[in-house]
This record gives C-alpha cells, structure tokens and sequence, in this order.
C-alpha cells in the first residue's frame, strides 16, 4: 500500500495529484525549484523539498535530485506527473533502483515508445495502421506536402510543415536544432502531412494481470504550434467501424509493449476516415479530465491502484454524456502566440465546471515554464449542451492579469466549423485565426466610461454619488487587452486610446459620445449604467496603473464581444523621452538568445521577414523577423544570452523606394558635377 507518494513535478498536474492522494489517505510530498518556492503545489503539499535553482535543467530534469528527495522526505512512491521526466525510461528505472514505487509503466514500455521512429517500427509488427515515411533525399514534388518531425519529446517541438521541396533541407535543420534544443536528441524524420486530418486518440489503462482497457475517444484537433488548445471525449463523428479499429489498434500496441498503467495511443485520423498511428504517450495526458467526466473515474486513482499490483475490472464503465476542456494560457494569440508575463491577481470561474489550475490568485507567471494556466472542464449530456457550457463559463470569468487566450477560447468554441464535426481538423487555426483575433465590433468605449466613474467615486472625499467631482472631468485610458490578447487581438482595441470626457451633477451623468446613457449606481467597485434602454452592470478593480472592467455579456450583443476589459490610465502630457530608435526589435518577454541567423552580421542587408534570430520562452521558440527591407545596423546579443523584456535585439535601418531614389540622384548628380570640372 502506498502511503507517501511524491510527485517530480511543478504545477496543475502536482495539484491534480494531490487532490486524489488527500482522498484515498495518501501522504504527500512536492518538490520545488526556487522560482516556485511559494507556487500552490509547494503550499498544499504534507512536505516539500527544494531543488536549488530556477532553470528545469537544474531542477525538474535532474532524476537523480528527484530519487534524493523522495527517499529524504520518506516517500515510497513516485508518481511523474506529464513533461519533464514523465517519459524517460532511465528516471523510471532510477525510481525503481531506489526501492521506491513507480506512478507508470516499466521502463521497457516507457524505451519502446520513446523514439517516434523505433515505436513506429514496432507498432508495424504488431499490425497499426501507420504513414509510410519518406527519405529526405528521395522526396519529390508528389510527397509534398511533408511532415518534419522530431522522434523524441513532443509539444510539437521540432515539427514543421513543409509545402515546398526547395525548402525541405533547411526545414530539416531547424527542426533538428529545435529538437537537439529540448530533448538532447536532434534525430528527424519525415511523413507525408495528411490535409484536413484529425488529431484522435484513444486512454488506455493496462493492469498487471491481462487486463486492458480503452477508455472511449477523444479528439483534440484544435492545436497552435502543434499543441493541444481544445480537447473533447468522446471524438464526435466517428463512425461505430472507425471507433472499433481505434480501440483496437490501441490495445494491440499496449499489449505489445507489455503495458502497464495509464496511457493514450494518439492517431490521424485523414478526411476519408482512414486511421494512423502516431505516438504513445506513456504517462497521464493534460486532456485526461474529459476522459473521467465521460467514464466517472478517476484516473489518478487507478494509476496507484495498479502500481499496488491490484487489479482493473473486467470491463470499464460505460461512458455517458460529453465533456470538453480548454486550456487557459497566459499568452497572446494575435501576436505569434507569444507567452506574457506579470501577477495574476485573480482567476475566478462561474460555478458548474471544474477547474483544475496550478496558480492561484496573486501568483507571479514567469519566463522559465509553460505558460499554461489552468484547465477549464464542462461535462453535460450532450455535445452541444457542453460547448455552450463552456463558452459560457469562460466569457464570464474573471481573469485579471496577464493577456490570456480566453476570448479566443469563446469564439472557438462559437465557431461554426467546431460546432459542426464534419469541420474539425489540424487546420483549424491556420483557416480562422486572423478572423478569430480580429478586433471586435463594438469597441471598449462603455467599459472605459465605467473605468472613469468609478475612478472618479474613489477619488470623492467620502465617496457616493453626490461626492465625486462635479465639473467637466477628463480622463483617458489606453486599453490594455480583453484578458484574451493584446496587439490588435480579440476586441482588445490595444494601442487605441479612449478620451472620455463627462460631467456628474445633481441631475445626473452627461457624457459626451455617450448620448443617452444614464447612471443609475456608483460605487468603487461597481458601476450600473443603462445603455439603450438596458440595465449593465460593470465591475471595476485596479491593481496600481491597472483597471479591469468585468460585465456580463451584452444581451443581444455580438457574438465577438468581450465582456471584459483592461486599461491604464494614460498621462495627459506624455514622456516624450520615451522612444526608441526607428527599426529597433525589442524583446517581447524575457528569454534566452538560442540562434542567430547563420552568418548574420551588422551591415547585412535583409529583406523583410527575414528570420534574424530565435528567442526562447516558456518552452517555446519565436522567430524575430526583419520588420522591413533595409541594413542591420546593430546586432548586439550572442546566442545563449538572456534577455529581459524590452531589451534590444536588433535593429534594422529601413532603406524605402524614395531614400533610394535621393541617394541615386545624389550620386548622378556629383557624378555630373565631377564630369563638369574635370572637362573645365
């Protein structure tokens, strides 16, 4: 029997753990690097156990810190979590070595699937169905379009999408580096890519004594970089023959690899219906909540009741209804997906569905792991019923801090190809993404007007409405986001500045742009208008030079509307001494320098959207491109080099068709001038 179990882990997953552990009496025991000295999973842990340093290299990736601190703290099991070393063979073995129990399958297992090239060869003996792959050298123009993969790790790391054989060799290089980059393995291969196939897996749990289960489907085609946005169980509009073969194919690789634990056999699943297989990932999915809402278990429990040598039923429970889950990043669709920074001061959902998150209200995200912030889950007996649940819950969170993809998330969900099965594929958001981060049409206005008033109530000596100030009263505000993108994502109108200019007096609001609107309360937190005959009301909290603004969602409004805001308070005389040079690329988030460009210097020319170097953040690479057609003239980071927002990167001089033009007749005509005085 388990008694104390430690799990090598950071986050949600630890916290998911948990919850299971204080249920079934089980002792536990987190362990931390310094950046998550004060994180959740450290403070609801029975004992935690430093691991010196912030970099997962330093850290969450050394097995042998990990084995230390589980036989110091008395734990006698060890359950990996998913990432970092939740799929590495030696770090099992090491677990075992040490006498301690192993939250997974045997090491054997674990090996086999750990190179996508060597699991696949396996899975052809054992009869799944698999793309043939294609020799680099012998590609043609008929292949195209291909696949380039990484065969270790996952997260869509050292993947790539290529539609033009010039471009393949180059491809293949950076995919490698990439790879060589976040595993320590830089091996690639490369598969036909299948257009407008689906991302279809199968959860299996396997117990020591011949007993396999297939825990239904699930589809998690709505991915960004080849990572899981949206996942859902069971798969919708799969025929009953093509749901039989994927439960097959699933148990049949299980059983060849002696399986043991929980694990989920992932397939393509091509527009025609046909399936292939992928990968097996050999640990508990970020997804597997829709797994247990479906079927009414508990997967973390059966994975210590299996290692404990106890066996499964017979059969599983049959499954009932329809979830789906979306994952909440603290990240900005609209601008590359780039991941961002700062305090979560609050993270609030509607009742009604699950929440499972690794941060709590008033933590700090930072720059060395996944920006992922929690999973949001809704369970109900139908498929469309669960959608709107969903989209529903996160429209009326509250989520104050950093940008996140939640907007996204709702018009993702709203989207016609999501709400219809036919349509579901990889594609998703290469096809909708520009339409999907548009700004929305009805701008911030109202919510910055409600900013305004409730910054003017704070501001009254003894507050209430007859205090604030009574004159013309001026206030501008810059929106920050929508708590969903910035740039010029989902109805963030960033960048735009809203002047709101209005009058409070015994008779009432007059605002100007805002003819009609009447106040009805107002409050330091709270502001209650009627805007065309409608009662809205609008919650305000600042957070120092920050105010967000929540309101439910407009009756009637558009779809694409958000229901909340953020904004800062701007100075009406700005610092005009804050510039930066003309062409400069600034770091956008914190991170380290891990390429350059080959053979790039300063005084290069570059052509707009040249790649000129890769910055890495939050397990995740972006690409700085030249802004424009000109000459680098400064160049001043090194690769390997960390940066912190803001820093310079590079800057690139831009040389337009009329400077180009001047210089040309400036040279003719000195040329012209020299030919004159020469001939005199």
């Amino acid at each position: 029997m388990i008694r104390s179990l430690l799990v090598a882990n950071r986050g949600e997953i630890v916290r998911r753990v948990f919850r299971t552990c204080r249920e079934l009496g089980v002792s536990t025991v987190a362990v931390h690097s310094d950046a998550d000295a004060d994180a959740p999973h450290v403070r609801e842990a029975d004992t935690a156990v430093r691991l010196p340093g912030d970099a997962p290299a330093d850290t969450y990736l050394r097995g042998d810190l990990l084995v230390r601190a589980a036989r110091s703290a008395g734990a006698d099991a060890v359950h990996p979590g998913y990432g970092f070393l939740s799929e590495n063979a030696a770090f099992a073995a090491a677990v075992t070595e040490a006498g301690l129990v192993w939250i997974g399958p045997p090491p054997a297992a674990i090996e086999a699937m750990a190179s996508k090239t060597r699991a696949k060869e396996l899975m052809a003996g054992a009869g799944v169905p698999l793309l043939a792959p294609v020799e680099p050298a012998q590609a043609t123009e008929a292949d195209l379009p291909l696949l380039v993969k990484a065969a270790a790790g996952g997260g869509g790391r050292g993947m790539r999408v290529v539609t033009e054989l010039a471009a393949l060799e180059e491809e293949l290089k950076a995919a490698a580096a990439e790879a060589a980059s976040a595993f320590g393995d830089g091996e690639v291969f490369v598969e036909p890519y299948v257009v407008g196939g689906r991302h279809v897996e199968v959860q299996i749990l396997a117990d020591a004594h011949g007993t396999v289960w297939t825990l239904g489907t699930r589809d998690c085609s709505l991915q960004r970089r080849h990572q899981k946005v949206i996942e859902e169980a069971p798969a919708p509009g799969l025929s009953d023959e093509l749901r039989t073969t994927l439960h097959q194919a699933a148990e049949q690789a299980a059983r060849a690899i002696a399986y043991r634990g929980a694990g989920t056999v992932e397939f393509l699943v091509s527009a025609d219906g046909r399936a292939y297989f992928l990968e097996m990932n050999t640990r508990l999915q970020v997804e597997h909540p829709v797994t247990e809402a479906v079927h009414g278990l508990d997967l973390v429990a059966l994975q210590l009741r299996i290692a404990e040598g106890r066996p499964l039923d017979a059969e599983p429970p049959r499954p009932h209804g329809h979830a789906v889950e979306a994952r909440l990043y603290a990240e900005d669709p609209a601008a590359g997906w780039q991941p961002q920074t700062g305090t979560l001061h609050r993270l609030e959902l509607p009742e009604g569905v699950r929440l499972d998150s690794g941060v709590t209200d008033g933590d700090t995200i930072g720059v060395h792991y996944d920006p992922m912030l929690a999973k949001v889950i809704a369970w109900a007996p139908s498929r469309d019923e669960a959608v709107r649940k969903l989209a529903g819950a996160l429209e009326r969170a509250r989520i104050h801090g950093p940008v996140t993809n939640r907007d996204l998330l709702v018009r993702s969900l709203r989207h016609p190809e999501f709400t219809d099965p036919a349509a579901l594929d990889t594609g998703f958001y290469d096809r909708n993404l520009p339409a999907l981060t548009k700004a929305a049409d009805t701008g911030a206005d109202i919510f910055a007007l409600a900013a305004a008033l409730a910054d003017a109530h704070g501001r009254s000596r003894f507050g209430g409405f007859r205090n604030v100030p009574s004159g013309p009263q001026v206030k501008t505000y810059a929106c920050a986001g929508t708590g969903t993108t910035a740039g010029t994502g989902a109805g963030s109108g960033t960048g735009t500045a809203y002047e709101i200019r209005y009058r409070l007096g015994r008779d009432g609001l007059s605002a100007e742009d805002f003819p009609g609107v009447r106040l009805l309360a107002l409050g330091p937190d709270e502001v209650v208008l009627e805007v065309d005959g409608l009662r809205r009301p609008f919650a305000v909290v600042r957070y120092g030079d920050r105010v967000h603004v929540d309101a439910p969602p407009a009756p009637g409004g558009s779809a694409t509307a958000p229901a909340s805001y953020a904004f800062t308070a701007l100075s009406r005389f700005p610092d005009p001494t804050a510039r930066t040079e003309p062409g400069s690329l600034l770091a956008p988030m914190p991170g380290t320098v891990v390429r350059i460009a080959e053979g790039l210097t300063e005084g290069d020319r570059v052509e707009e959207g040249r790649p000129l170097l890769w910055l890495e953040a939050m397990k995740m690479e972006h690409k700085i491109t030249a802004p424009a057609a000109g000459t680098l003239t400064a160049l001043p980071v090194r690769t390997g080099q960390q940066v912190e927002v803001g820093a310079l990167l590079a800057v690139v001089a831009e040389t337009t068709e009329t400077t180009e033009t001047a210089e040309t007749a400036e040279a003719a005509e000195t040329a012209e001038a020299a030919e004159t005085a020469e001939a005199g």
